[in-house]
């Protein structure tokens, strides 16, 4: 059992770490989560990837069920959505759920290729949920492998062509990676997970090649500033899926894999609950029951990357701090 009594105590006067939230609402999140946590992971909720059958599987995220059947029509690749409820609701807690020492065995033949900021501090640094709050007394058991424990895992940094427009990965970086992954790895199973269609929605400005907005950065702020309506926000989600989507097409005619699986590490809230995005340790349906949606995929050889992922650099650890605050996560 860990205690942080005293530095909880103090949230109730706002004089706590940077980044979170201030007062009566901390300090409840806080006994919240340490409770939760607890429970949660000695009797896990959901279903982990590992207890599914795949050979490819590629992690959309906060992707919403909801959100892929109503674009699943325009991508010919996705005949069905079916559901499976998630081990977490927010991309840190999947991670250190998803991947324990339990599927070890699997884990090791596993390339894991992400451009999720919280990869590197999981399994790298052995940072554990909650990151955004003060815990008054926890006894989670954590039992999360360490980076040497995958076949291959990657943190893909930002790419130099987009750095002047958004601080976020853009689908094609990923689907590059992956397809050379498939060509030149061995490896029984691969893992992409792809940020879209997380905020920020950067569809328009990626086609565009121009400077990202402020609502298309922060969308739940300028929803609350009455900048954007909830509808608008919807719309540019759904776009940042679309993007996401059009690169896993050319992924699907580039790689082999007999059975290609699309899920999400979590969903999003539009404002159910008064919430949105994904806060830790909510088991709303729409944060913790996730798509999944199976096709298959053949390497035609459409497509042909340069870049290799041995050349591809892993970010710094303050590139990937500076990236969790931006994002609102610590």
């Amino acid at each position: 059992m860990q205690t942080n009594i005293r530095e909880w105590l103090r949230t109730l006067t706002g004089d706590q770490v940077d980044g979170g939230e201030e007062g009566l609402r901390y300090f409840l999140g806080g006994a919240y989560n340490g409770l939760y946590f607890s429970l949660t992971t000695q009797y896990p909720l959901g279903t982990n990837i590992y207890e599914k059958k795949w050979d490819l599987l590629i992690v959309l995220d906060a992707c919403r069920v909801d959100a892929l059947r109503e674009v699943a029509p325009e991508f010919e690749f996705i005949d069905r959505v079916d559901s499976v409820w998630s081990t977490g609701s927010s991309s840190h807690e999947w991670l250190c759920k998803t991947f324990t020492q339990e599927h070890a065995d699997e884990i090791s033949d596993t390339v894991y290729l992400s451009t999720n900021p919280h990869t590197q501090p999981t399994f790298k640094d052995g940072k554990r949920p909650p990151r955004k709050y003060v815990v008054p007394v926890t006894w989670a058991d954590w039992n999360v492998v360490d980076e040497s424990q995958f076949k291959l895992l990657k943190q893909l940094s930002r790419h130099h062509r987009y750095e002047d427009y958004f601080d976020t990965i853009p689908p094609n970086i990923v689907t590059d990676q992956a397809i050379l992954a498939g060509r030149k790895l061995d490896f029984e199973r691969m893992i992409l997970h792809y940020y879209q269609p997380h905020r920020p929605h950067v569809a328009s400005a990626y086609r565009e090649q121009r400077d990202i907005t402020d609502a298309e950065d922060h969308p739940w702020e300028a929803i609350e500033r009455g900048e954007i309506s909830k509808q608008e926000a919807w719309e540019n989600y759904l776009d940042n899926l679309r993007l996401v989507l059009g690169s896993i097409r050319r992924l699907l005619s580039n790689i082999d894999a007999e059975r290609v699986a699309i899920t999400a590490d979590h969903g999003e809230l539009f404002g159910e609950m008064k919430q949105y995005g994904h806060p830790e340790g909510i088991p709303h349906p729409h944060l913790k029951k996730v798509p999944w949606a199976v096709t298959s995929a053949t390497d035609q050889k459409t497509s042909n990357p340069c870049a290799s992922v041995a050349e591809q650099e892993e970010p710094s650890k303050s590139d990937v701090e500076d990236r969790l605050k931006h994002l609102g996560y610590i």
